[in-house]
């Protein structure tokens, strides 16, 4: 189970004992939406710093930080396959990235 927060933390709990298992740290704004990747690999993450951010899940290391978004991000989501990830905020726009290839497409 994932959290964010407004310490600009992500917390990762371990779902069967409620405990929590790590700390990621990195966001410089309040964190307001996380996400696994289907398989579980990749955790992504959005924050009130315009950033969406792409961390290892085990071991809580920051891959990538992804720029693009003019204001706050409040939600990050992968698509079913995991090839894709979108994020909206407050800019009124969906950024939908493809992860692999690093190309970006822009909604309005």
């Amino acid at each position: 189970i994932l959290s964010g927060s407004y310490d600009k933390t992500i917390i990762v709990w371990n779902s069967a004992t409620g405990v929590e298992e790590k700390t990621l740290s990195g966001h410089k704004g309040v964190v307001m939406s996380v996400a696994y990747s289907p398989d579980g690999t990749f955790i992504a993450s959005g924050s009130f710093d315009k950033s969406v951010k792409i961390w290892d899940a085990k071991s809580g290391e920051l891959i990538q930080s992804l720029e693009g978004h003019k204001k706050h991000v409040h939600a990050v989501c992968y698509s079913p396959n995991g090839l894709l990830l979108a994020s909206g905020g407050d800019d009124n726009q969906i950024i939908v990235r493809d992860v692999l290839n690093n190309y970006v497409e822009l909604c309005n």
